[in-house]
């Protein structure tokens, strides 16, 4: 047995989670206890209301903090990765589970790159779509084929066959849906985000993380982690900043980095953080995998009862 570890982006945040982790777990308590950010967070987490948790710059470190604790419990119990990756946000909790960052440090960088996210986003007249039912190349093709007049559209995540997701300016995204569409594809599914995240609008968050980044210590990685922009490890020409200054401007190939793991022998995945999104696509990208989640104490009990030593 080969295990991967995935970790959610955003929209899978819910008020109360990781909340039996930190009332279950002394570790857990201490962990979340011994990062102080300029918001109440845990309260944020636990009691707070769902609107303001789903403020991108309050989703971001409260997700990592609840991924942060299931990788501690999960470590506890003997249960590691042989590599590792997330989707979007996610890739900040996979680089933590592989010590380039401190689980504190990792809720602290995503508390700023949040901010940096929503700042970028202000002012731009944006949306994201699904699209549901259609292959890559059609989709690059139809994107290709529509009017540039009608303003910006790129594809920003490829999470699984059948699933793709397009960003831009407004104008652009709702014409290529339409166009895809009548090209074939079944459902476009407008997203509810507050940017065109994953595409080169987002470069003003890129060019302030570059700087933030100046100042922030890298560990050495442990595990080996399959990095968004790529779908692939990291390669030696580049460092672990400018992979994380791209992505946020850069498509995500999750299908790719799903794949690349099973190529690399991964047979189990595990995804934790809120939901279970990421197991759907692993399940589309190939049914062979066996899957697991971990968001709570019963989650993480049926994981360690099947995979503990």
């Amino acid at each position: 047995m080969k295990i991967g570890f995935i970790y959610a982006g955003q929209g899978s945040q819910y008020v109360g989670m990781g909340k039996e982790f930190y009332e279950t777990s002394p570790a857990c308590r201490e962990l979340l206890d011994g990062v102080s950010l300029d918001f109440d967070y845990k309260q944020m987490m636990f009691e707070g209301d769902m609107t303001a948790l789903s403020q991108t710059s309050h989703t971001q470190p409260c997700m990592v903090a609840v991924a942060m604790m299931a990788t501690l419990l999960l470590k506890e119990k003997g249960i590691t990765p042989a590599y590792t990756c997330g989707l979007s946000l996610g890739e900040y909790s996979a680089l933590a589970c592989a010590n380039v960052f401190t689980p504190a440090q990792a809720i602290e960088i995503v508390r700023k790159r949040g901010l940096a996210m929503e700042k970028a986003a202000k002012g731009i007249d944006s949306k994201m779509c699904a699209i549901i039912g259609m292959d890559r190349e059609t989709l690059q093709k139809t994107i290709d084929a529509l009017d540039p007049a009608l303003g910006y559209v790129a594809i920003a995540n490829y999470n699984c066959p059948g699933q793709l997701v397009v960003g831009g300016e407004e104008r652009a995204v709702d014409a290529l849906s339409n166009a895809a569409l009548e090209n074939g594809a079944r459902r476009a599914i407008p997203l509810n985000t507050s940017g065109p995240f994953h595409t080169k609008l987002l470069k003003a968050a890129s060019e302030e993380l570059h700087e933030y980044f100046k100042h922030v210590t890298f560990g050495d990685m442990q595990i080996p982690v399959i990095f968004n922009s790529t779908g692939k490890e990291l390669d030696a020409s580049v460092t672990i900043a400018q992979m994380l200054e791209k992505q946020v401007m850069s498509p995500v190939y999750f299908e790719d980095s799903i794949r690349y793991m099973i190529a690399h022998g991964v047979d189990t995945i595990i995804e934790i953080g809120p939901g279970k999104v990421l197991s759907g696509f692993v399940r589309k990208i190939d049914r062979s995998i066996k899957t697991y989640h971990v968001e709570d104490n019963a989650t993480l009990a049926k994981v360690v009862e099947e995979l503990g030593e």
